[in-house]
């Protein structure tokens, strides 16, 4: 791997050692991303009670049907939810980030229409839904904050209904490559130009609807394109610009800096 590689890893390890408000200031970073919040208020989301737990890649932690009673924040490692079809086939319909909520849906509706699983290693904080409820209830902001965080995943998730419809098998992956570069940007503790994403072919067939045969030809297309490398089962990023190119990708459906308004 190129020594100025960051590999997501070490911008985690760098993000636990710096957690002055505590696990949940992971939280707290994704959520100042786009809302403001007051010092009062990150000091209430930082004192929510919360046990962790952790999966290996597979492990679930919620399952369609289920009525949850906790909100599951991602700490370390990354996530997906999933829907399955009755013949057994799986589509990943959202990748899920350190600082991510994986389930503010069930603040509001009582029943999991989906399946979460960690994806790689992944440790989480399992934040009680109705301490969730009322801490949004007593300070506005952090319900104004909860809001745009389910709106945001929303728009992600008509990028990706838009990129499997119709975007080709190239594009496809240059996008989602670009998409993780720029999330991973907002809670990263440092910045970098090149980073490792940490998903096989066959995780990234599952997420584009292709075959992990496809997927590879497309690898190996963009390898040639000096947009990313493959050092080992992972992949690379190391040139957004090629793959913001091949992709025409452009952020706005991430709404990022959305805190100030004209």
């Amino acid at each position: 791997m190129p020594s100025d590689v960051t590999p997501l890893s070490r911008w985690m390890d760098q993000h636990r050692r710096q957690m002055e408000l505590g696990p949940l200031s992971i939280l707290i970073r994704k959520l100042l991303s786009h809302s403001p919040l007051s010092t009062a208020d990150q000091q209430a989301i930082a004192a929510l009670p919360h046990h962790i737990k952790r999966l290996p890649p597979g492990g679930s932690i919620l399952r369609e049907g289920d009525q949850a009673e906790v909100c599951p924040i991602l700490l370390d490692g990354f996530a997906y939810r999933q829907k399955v079809a009755s013949d057994g086939g799986r589509q990943i319909v959202a990748l899920k980030l350190p600082g991510d909520a994986l389930d503010l849906q069930s603040l509001y509706l009582h029943k999991a229409d989906h399946d979460i699983r960690a994806l790689t290693p992944a440790e989480f904080a399992l934040v009680p839904l109705v301490a969730l409820e009322r801490l949004t209830m007593a300070r506005p902001a952090v319900a104004r904050a909860v809001l745009i965080d389910i709106l945001i995943e929303s728009s992600i998730s008509r990028e990706w209904l838009l990129n499997i419809g119709r975007r080709n098998a190239l594009s496809r992956l240059a996008h989602l490559l670009c998409e993780l570069h720029d999330r991973v940007s907002d809670i990263a503790t440092e910045t970098s130009t090149n980073f490792e994403v940490p998903l096989t072919q066959e995780q990234l067939a599952d997420l584009l609807g292709l075959t992990p045969v496809h997927v590879n030809r497309m690898i190996r297309q963009l390898e040639k394109m000096g947009a990313i490398g493959r050092p080992s089962r992972s992949l690379t990023i190391l040139h957004f610009s090629n793959l913001a190119k091949i992709s025409s990708f452009s952020s706005a459906y991430l709404h990022r800096n959305n805190i100030s308004r004209v």
